[in-house]
């Protein structure tokens, strides 16, 4: 069971006055809230992020049409695991293992999902790895297109909004995420937590999706508000978090907390959804990844290595090296051993 000790809060923030025209004081106000969350939740909820209600009507109804069809016709948009686009059908993946450390019960994640993201034929001129920057596969669905480009064009720019409040929170010049995003290796990750009616064997604890850190910058997320996302505290318990009316949430990914020496927290959560009469509360999620161009070297900023900070990331990484890492373990199977700090954060989680 999630509890919910006294000092676990994750922040709600309105980030208006960088979505619109805000004064410098209210834009030094949010940042220093950001600040603050990501120092010690690494989650938060953000207001005023600007993405119209029809156009999260719109990707709820395309993922409703497309999670609807039977599973062999959602077999045909699988894609082969280093490629990470398509479908992904339950069970096929465990997330745990982009860590580096197997899965508690040794079951793969019970959640379904359909992913889409920055193609090559999006960056005309540049030269990008086939496999990294795969062409989307699209459902023959009426309207499923047109409705998931609107939303991804929306979570794409609240991400970038982010890396502008996250520059400002840390000191950092104007447009310093900009030299590392020019094609950001972005993902977008729609979810599907559901089994069919009927009781369900388990050889252990049902989880909808593995304890893991994100991969990336930052992530933007909109979620039903069904519980089930759970997020680990500083004192070892994980905790219920629900979007608020009107939310989405962000968390950051491991390059932030490489770039920052861990002092801006990538922070383990999982799913567990609740389980009525023997069947899984449907839950859905639209995970927005945004990552940063695969040849960025990540080092850690150097302002934020001192006595009391010493460097935990000595080894400068690219974003590439990274992601690739991280896939090969949650979709390939493959535990990925250069995870180290992250990893150390999920034992630590078991006791």
């Amino acid at each position: 069971m999630a509890t919910e000790p006294s000092n676990f809060h994750v922040p709600s923030i309105d980030i208006t006055p960088y979505v619109t025209t805000g004064t410098p004081e209210e834009r030094a106000a949010v940042a220093r809230a950001i600040d603050d969350a990501c120092r010690t939740v690494g989650f938060m909820q953000i207001l005023g992020h600007g993405i119209p209600d029809e156009t999260i009507a719109g990707l709820t109804e395309a993922m409703d049409a497309f999670f609807a069809l039977d599973l062999e016709t959602k077999k045909t948009y699988k894609t082969p695991p280093k490629i990470n686009r398509g479908y992904s059908p339950p069970k096929s993946e465990s997330l745990s293992l982009s860590l580096g450390v197997e899965s508690a019960n040794r079951m793969n994640d019970f959640f379904e999902a359909f992913n889409v993201g920055s193609a090559q034929s999006d960056f005309p001129g540049v030269e990008l790895p086939a496999e990294d920057y795969a062409e989307n596969v699209w459902p023959d669905i009426a309207g499923f297109r047109a409705k998931v480009d609107a939303y991804y064009v929306e979570a794409k720019r609240v991400a970038e909004t982010m890396t502008v409040i996250f520059a400002d929170a840390l000191g950092l010049p104007t447009g310093f995420y900009d030299t590392y995003t020019g094609h950001s290796l972005d993902v977008m990750r729609m979810n599907n937590y559901a089994l069919p009616p009927g009781r369900i064997r388990l050889d252990g604890d049902l989880i909808g999706m593995g304890e893991h850190t994100d991969y990336g910058i930052v992530t933007v997320l909109w979620a039903d508000q069904v519980k089930g996302l759970q997020v680990l505290g500083t004192d070892g318990s994980w905790n219920d978090v629900n979007p608020a009316d009107d939310a989405l949430l962000i968390n950051l990914g491991d390059v932030t907390a490489r770039w920052t020496n861990d002092q801006w927290m990538s922070t383990l959560h999982r799913v567990k959804p609740p389980i009525v009469d023997g069947t899984i509360e449907r839950r859905r999620s639209a995970a927005y990844f945004h990552d940063g161009d695969i040849d960025a070297v990540i080092a850690t900023m150097p302002h934020l290595i001192d006595d009391e900070h010493p460097n935990r990331y000595p080894e400068p990484i690219t974003v590439g090296e990274h992601i690739r890492a991280k896939l090969a373990g949650s979709r390939a199977g493959k535990k990925n051993d250069t995870a180290g700090a992250e990893k150390d954060r999920v034992l630590a989680a078991r006791g």
